[in-house]
């Protein structure tokens, strides 16, 4: 079975459970991403004295999240999907660019960001375990965003209300007193969601929540995202660099390459039909239990993952295209509009996974 269809394996659901519809375009955004850069200053251990360089951890990225909608963000490592998230939660500042909550501007001020906002937006970091503080007892862990955002809430309030999140977790009144180091990697992601829900939250990062964690407890925190977001509306980012977990909890997938955005498309499309050789080349390294199969698969994708503090001219992919020619030299190619819906950064898109032409053109 390809690892790309394991959703039917995660949960027996119906097709519409599995296949959920996406949020209706015609809402308006809970959070719009506009040409968002965020860079660093990275001094030059040989040459001291020669200046600091810039790192383009994210260089230029759009997209938009509406209500009960999950956007699924993949790449390989170093590409920038971390720092995004930071940036999304007021973590990483932005170096230029707009981030708009329901249309207004919450990074127009530097580093200062409204704290009702925080209300609205939460985070659900990648380690479990480091991202829970080791003095506190669960008890106090969960009930810190309460504490924090609604200070006129009462102690026995707040507690029945950790207790009501803690049990819809899986976990019971018995664990409140607790150390985070007396719980496992799942127990602790639990916590961790617990605390990123309790404040109800519309919008929920996730950073690669479920990347430390064996596949049984993934399918577990997976199912749990998503009966969550059916009972509440809740909208997810969903980072990940597994494609099968992805395409199961995803309704959109935008795919990031050094910084950029290289293809953003509607789930179904990008696993059928993805359109740029990024895309294409992160399917094809999917590993297949099937040796036969395996052995079909093109390699597409080789050389090295070039430095962010050198990026190359034009379109960043092209060092490890076998696509490019000289005008992907010389022009950083736009987001276009193909006539599946999907956007993508590539003056050749008109390839499809085994090579052969498709029969799509930009609008």
């Amino acid at each position: 079975m390809n690892p790309l269809d394991t959703e039917a394996a995660m949960k027996p659901a119906s097709d519409s459970i599995l296949n959920p519809a996406a949020p209706a375009r015609q809402e308006a955004p809970l959070l719009t991403v506009d040409n968002l850069k965020v860079h660093f200053p990275v001094a030059n251990s040989r040459l001291p004295f020669a200046g600091k360089r810039m790192l383009h951890a994210v260089d230029g990225v759009s997209f938009e999240v509406r209500p009960g909608e999950t956007l699924g963000i993949v790449g390989e490592s170093g590409c920038g999907k971390s720092t995004l998230s930071r940036a999304l939660i007021g973590l990483n500042p932005p170096t230029s660019g707009r981030i708009l909550w329901r249309g207004k501007d919450v990074a127009a001020n530097g580093s200062k960001r409204d704290p009702s906002l925080c209300k609205s937006m939460q985070m659900i970091f990648q380690n479990p375990i480091a991202s829970l503080d080791p003095r506190m007892t669960i008890e106090r862990v969960v009930a810190e965003p309460l504490t924090t955002h609604f200070p006129g809430m009462g102690a026995a309030q707040v507690r029945e209300r950790v207790l009501r999140i803690i049990e819809r977790m899986g976990l019971s009144q018995a664990h409140l007193q607790r150390y985070p180091h007396e719980f496992s990697g799942g127990q602790c992601q639990r916590i961790g969601i617990a605390r990123a829900l309790i404040s109800e939250p519309e919008l929920v990062i996730c950073d690669e929540p479920v990347s430390a964690l064996d596949v049984s407890i993934q399918a577990q925190i997976v199912n749990l995202l998503k009966d969550l977001q059916r009972e509440t509306g809740l909208a997810l980012i969903f980072v990940a660099h597994d494609l099968a977990v992805v395409k199961y909890i995803s309704h959109r997938v935008l795919v990031m390459y050094l910084g950029r955005v290289m293809e953003l498309a509607d789930k179904r499309v990008l696993y059928a039909s993805p359109h740029h050789p990024y895309t294409r080349a992160l399917l094809a390294a999917v590993p297949r239990p099937d040796p036969l199969r395996q052995r079909q698969v093109r390699a597409t994708l080789g050389g090295d993952l070039p430095s962010p503090l050198a990026l190359p001219s034009g379109c960043v992919f092209r060092t490890r295209c076998s696509y490019a020619d000289a005008a992907c030299a010389q022009q950083r190619p736009a987001l276009d509009l193909m006539d599946d819906g999907a956007e993508v950064a590539c003056i050749h898109p008109q390839f499809d996974h085994a090579g052969e032409k498709i029969a799509a053109h930009r609008l």
